[in-house]
């Protein structure tokens, strides 16, 4: 069976930074087509579990599966099924809106013709010469919206994703979110603010076991 048709999961996933455990006993079961939103206040691992599923470290303790495979044992096939969108946007001063998009493409080996298109969609197609410097903190989270979009990634790894979102990128984004599970793509998003989206949700609560994914 096709890998990407199965779910992305894991049993007693552990979490330690500096010498410190962060979680530990984590559960969790993400079928393609389903998003996952974990939740908990600062400090629990919300942004070390997303850096543990785009395989960025390595856990403590337990495996994270993609169906019957062990996403360790290819890292460089999962980056590539892999989108990871950070808190932070980073967006160059003097790169243009198109440069950061082309970029994008140039990274994960996708079609740079679809650049203007993408653009369009999320609300910059009149931007593509703008340098980053004059973006504001919304258009400059559009840019990462886009090259998001531009990965053509199967999972998708959202932290904080409507960071300096007004509420017409909010709509956007969650639009953009909808659409992706329903090309059967898998998203796991960390968040403060709820999402308009149906979803497993997953509360971590620090070193102590946190709850399985609902």
């Amino acid at each position: 069976m096709n890998a990407l048709s199965q779910p992305l999961w894991s049993e007693n996933l552990a979490c330690r930074r500096g010498g410190r455990k962060i979680f530990d006993g984590l559960a969790f079961r993400v079928e393609p087509g389903e998003a996952l939103i974990v939740t908990g206040p600062n400090g629990v691992g919300k942004s070390s579990l997303l850096r543990l599923l785009a395989g960025l470290v390595r856990p403590a303790e337990g495996a994270i599966h993609w169906g019957e495979a062990d996403i360790a044992d290819d890292p460089v096939e999962h980056r590539s099924r892999t989108a990871y969108l950070g808190h932070l946007d980073a967006i160059k001063p003097r790169a243009s809106v198109q440069d950061h998009l082309t970029l994008a493409t140039i990274l994960a080996g996708t079609d740079a013709a679809k650049v203007p298109e993408i653009a369009a969609r999320i609300g910059l197609g009149r931007m593509l010469e703008r340098p980053g410097r004059l973006l504001s903190a919304g258009q400059r989270r559009r840019v990462a919206l886009g090259r998001l979009l531009l990965a053509e990634a199967r999972l998708w790894l959202l932290d904080e994703p409507t960071n300096a979102l007004d509420a017409e990128g909010q709509a956007l984004l969650i639009d953009l979110l909808k659409q992706h599970l329903a090309a059967g793509g898998l998203i796991v998003a960390s968040t403060h603010q709820p999402l308009a989206l149906p979803a497993r949700q997953l509360a971590l609560a620090g070193a102590v076991s946190p709850h399985a994914a609902e």
